[in-house]
């Protein structure tokens, strides 16, 4: 018999709840407010404590304190994450960030899900489904991302979004819900490298 911990992780319903899931959740707490008690002089703890808190990491991360999630245990990013002020992960399923990734202020990213149907939804059963962004992704301030979502690569969410479903790659996406606004372009590269060029040439003067 599957337990409440192992049904959550595999999409199933669950009861929120039980020992273990309590147990994963008080050092969540714990760790969480830790984190969100440090001050700006303490950045390498607070480094170490992201580790802690998520399942794996890259090398450089960078979380804006203050910061919430469920367990963190289902979280993983990638190399060079960054995350602005106020991020909220409900991670009752997997949330897998690739490399490159920044948040805006306020972001949320939402795995949770309750059933449709009132009187099981009373009874207190959820269930989670999982979330992926890509790699190179820049997700603006108080975008939410819902359940099941994918992100693909080299993707803008604007800010404001709604994020309801899948987003492939290459393109910029706006609005409630989003909906693909744009393809990033190879024009798009170019001015960007002209003004990245011009940025060097001037500060080395």
């Amino acid at each position: 018999m599957a337990t409440n911990k192992e049904n959550m992780i595999a999409g199933k319903l669950y009861m929120a709840g039980g020992e273990e899931l309590a147990r994963d959740s008080k050092r969540s707490r714990m760790l969480t407010r830790l984190f969100n008690n440090t001050t700006e002089e303490q950045g390498q703890y607070r480094v170490e404590l992201l580790k802690q808190l998520f399942e794996s990491t890259g090398e450089s991360l960078h979380v804006e304190p203050p910061f919430r999630c469920d367990y963190g245990s289902n979280i993983t990013v990638g190399n060079n994450f960054y995350a602005n002020f106020d991020c909220i992960i409900l991670d009752v399923a997997k949330v897998t960030i690739g490399e490159n990734v920044l948040f805006g202020p306020r972001v949320s990213v939402y795995t949770a899900g309750h059933p449709i149907d009132t009187d099981v939804r009373i009874s207190m059963l959820e269930f989670g489904t999982p979330i992926t962004i890509g790699n190179n992704v820049w997700v603006g301030g108080n975008a939410v991302i819902n359940p099941g979502v994918n992100i693909g690569n080299n993707v803008i969410i604007g800010a404001g979004s709604v994020v309801t479903k899948d987003i492939p790659d290459n393109v910029i996406a706006v609005g409630n819900p989003c909906r693909v606004l744009r393809e990033i372009t190879e024009d798009d590269k170019q001015h960007w490298e002209k003004l990245k060029e011009e940025y060097y040439r001037d500060t080395e003067q």
